[in-house]
């Protein structure tokens, strides 16, 4: 048996996995300090047609979660995130589209929508599928640490994403960000095709409703606490720009900055205390840091406030994620985590033109304290799941999440 040998591992064999999503999300990263200024600047939109665009992503996501996850379950991980990456091309193409008709904004949004949306299906089936991949490929007493890692280069290319994003489109304004899009995909795809394919081996898989009821409570926390992610993505930028401050795209990569280094730090955190303990904590520092970008009085506040808010922020996905994990059947893990991040893409698909309306109405700042009463709101879950722990699952004493089973290469 090969058992020794596993346990010493870690989380090595998931890195190839944890370089294509970043890779991946490199294209979302080079987008997200640009979009709402291309959109709002060139195109000649308000905040609401800004939260539209940036809510299609996360609608596509949406539809696309639950079965992305079941063909990570079914299919394998290696074809739902290369389903992904095609889709990504495609996105990058509709984005090259767009400036064919920049004479007409509206025809020129609507396929930036269309890229957007494309975008979030890809999303959706390649953080999905590369969850389960991770999963699958190390020991259960890992879990947490694969799903923060995997996470953490999820926002290391946002982080990356979004200085170059912000020089990119200076020098070559859109075109540059629709060819990036368009080409980086095919070279994670090229990695992609030297790792193994580990497709589960046949079996009866749980029900879309029993992995829903396990999983309910943690992704209505994390959906709560995600809609910073949809503040921060798509309006941070436009806020310090509208506040006139200069560096926004800085304010950014340091939320994401922040957000790499707790779950460097932090990241075996829930493994070794407990998902829903860190998750309580995390949730308070998260609201601390948007009431600050919020009521901030100045930049370094703000930039400040970007920062607490991005450590905190940090260790929710992997905390929560842990417990939904620890409520799931162990044979549908793919359909666990793609249900669990459901919960956010419904939170961001019908949340981003909210917060664009409330802060068109009430002012861009207004939109960071939504998010943080938002973030405060998932606080009594987080404490009934402390206090209602799932059976069987304490952390400390034994894995986290059962062995994936046995898997067929291909």
């Amino acid at each position: 048996m090969a058992g020794p040998s596993r346990k010493d591992v870690g989380i090595r064999p998931a890195v190839p996995v944890m370089a294509v999503v970043f890779l991946s999300f490199l294209i979302i990263g080079i987008a997200l300090p640009v979009l709402p200024l291309h959109v709002h600047d060139v195109l000649g939109f308000g905040p609401f047609v800004v939260g539209v665009v940036a809510g299609g992503q996360f609608t596509a996501a949406l539809i696309s979660r639950l079965w992305a996850g079941r063909l990570s379950d079914t299919r394998g991980a290696k074809y739902a995130v290369s389903l992904g990456l095609i889709a990504s091309v495609v996105s990058g193409a509709f984005y090259h589209a767009s400036l064919l008709l920049l004479d007409s904004p509206a025809l020129s949004v609507t396929l930036i929508l269309i890229g957007r949306t494309l975008l979030g299906g890809a999303e959706s089936l390649i953080i999905t599928g590369g969850i389960a991949w991770g999963l699958a490929l190390v020991p259960a007493e890992n879990s947490a640490k694969v799903i923060a890692w995997i996470g953490m280069a999820l926002f290391g290319a946002l982080a990356v994403g979004a200085p170059l994003g912000s020089v990119v489109f200076a020098r070559w304004a859109f075109f540059s960000i629709a060819l990036i899009t368009t080409l980086v995909p095919v070279a994670a795809f090229a990695l992609i095709r030297a790792l193994p394919a580990l497709v589960p081996e046949a079996k009866p898989k749980a029900g879309i409703a029993t992995v829903l009821r396990a999983v309910a409570l943690p992704g209505i926390g994390f959906a709560l606490s995600g809609i910073t992610f949809g503040s921060i993505t798509s309006f941070l930028t436009l806020y310090f720009s509208a506040s006139g401050w200069g560096r926004g795209a800085f304010a950014f990569t340091t939320f994401a900055v922040a957000l790499i280094g707790a779950r460097v730090l932090g990241g075996g955190l829930p493994d070794r205390f407990g998902g829903a303990k860190v998750a309580l904590y995390c949730l308070v520092i998260q609201a601390m840091g948007l009431a600050m970008i919020g009521l901030a009085g100045s930049e370094a506040i703000a930039i400040s406030g970007a920062a607490i808010c991005g450590a905190g922020f940090s260790l929710v996905f992997p905390s929560l994620g842990l417990e939904a994990m620890k409520r799931a059947p162990a044979e549908s893990r793919g359909l666990a985590m793609g249900t669990y991040n459901a919960f956010l893409d419904l939170t961001l698909g019908l949340g981003s033109p909210a917060l664009g309306w409330l802060g068109g109405t009430a002012g861009l700042g207004s939109i960071f304290i939504g998010s943080a009463v938002a973030a405060l709101l998932a606080v009594p879950i987080a404490l009934h799941l402390l206090y209602r722990p799932a059976r069987g699952s304490d952390v400390a004493a034994g894995p986290a999440v059962p062995d994936a089973g046995p898997v067929r290469g291909s």
